[in-house]
């Protein structure tokens, strides 16, 4: 447990290399600090020190009322701080791309760099159609965000007890959305097993962790993307529905330098697939793959 300068406690994980490249991991949506990840065994062969951390409300981190996307950036500091790491990587996978993104603009004389696995662009892109391509649920969750927190806060949490008490439940209720190849990813036996623990962890005190983020996303993100300046890499797969590839498309375009591999046939969850690829290239192991059709 790291407190943070107001006092709140932030839940932090490591794994790895204690040696190794520091790169913090910034979890999806819902999530927490043990979501899915490589294995010990592959984070030392990366020679990568993965740092994680429950976003305030989820798991044991303390709520952050009214927190905007930019909060993540001053949490991740004191992390750093906390760990003795001067300078770090940051990987945001879906939910937890903008956040990866804050970082980046935010902390430029901490932050290497930064990837960004099917994330997300900010609600007011200019030239941006934010909903287009958006599988019905996410589109619902926003539109009734965009009203205000009462709007979903009852029907966030009434869910959010129903998936702590069966963390299958959330993975079931996105079945009819998923494509074929999401469909193959999540039936991988150990990777359920993750999910669920991820899920059951995320909503440990409630709810409040996922309302946060979802508000958080259609509100302004405190910061620009234009404004970042570290080398940046964005993958998504061409088939995602639940963050449509047009958002990494508008990213690729605003953040100066920023290299963009889209992955066809590959969906939301294929993030997963790629995860260790996309370490090597935060630790800068490896060149980052290039596709932008």
């Amino acid at each position: 447990m790291v407190k943070a300068p107001d006092g709140r406690a932030i839940a932090v994980e490591t794994l790895g290399d204690p040696r190794g490249r520091p790169v913090f991991l910034l979890h999806g949506m819902p999530g927490s600090r043990v979501g899915p990840h490589p294995r010990s065994t592959v984070l030392y062969r990366l020679g990568v020190r993965l740092v994680s951390f429950d976003r305030p409300g989820y798991g044991d981190s303390a709520r952050l009322p009214g927190r905007r996307v930019s909060a993540a950036a001053a949490d991740v500091r004191t992390i750093a701080d906390e760990l003795g790491i001067e300078r770090f990587a940051v990987l945001g996978r879906s939910g937890g791309g903008p956040h990866a993104l804050a970082c980046a603009a935010l902390l430029p004389d901490r932050v290497s760099r930064v990837a960004v696995l099917v994330g997300l662009a900010p609600r007011d892109a200019a030239g941006l159609d934010w909903y287009g391509g958006m599988t019905p649920s996410n589109v619902r969750a926003y539109r009734e965000a965009e009203r205000g927190h009462d709007r979903i806060a009852a029907a966030m949490r009434f869910r959010s007890e129903q998936i702590k008490a069966d963390p299958v439940r959330l993975l079931k209720g996105l079945r009819p959305e998923l494509t074929p190849n999401d469909r193959e990813v999540v039936a991988d036996t150990g990777l359920r097993r993750m999910l669920q623990s991820n899920y059951r962890e995320a909503f440990r005190h409630g709810a409040d962790g996922w309302i946060d983020d979802v508000l958080a996303f259609t509100a302004d993100w405190g910061f620009k993307v234009q404004d970042i300046t570290v080398p940046a890499w964005l993958w998504h797969g061409a088939d995602d529905q639940f963050s449509p590839v047009e958002h990494s498309r508008w990213l690729a375009d605003h953040i100066p330098g920023a290299e963009l591999f889209l992955e066809p046939g590959a969906a939301h969850f294929g993030a997963f697939r790629v995860m260790t690829t996309a370490l090597a290239w935060a630790a800068g192991h490896t060149p980052a793959p290039g596709r932008r059709p």
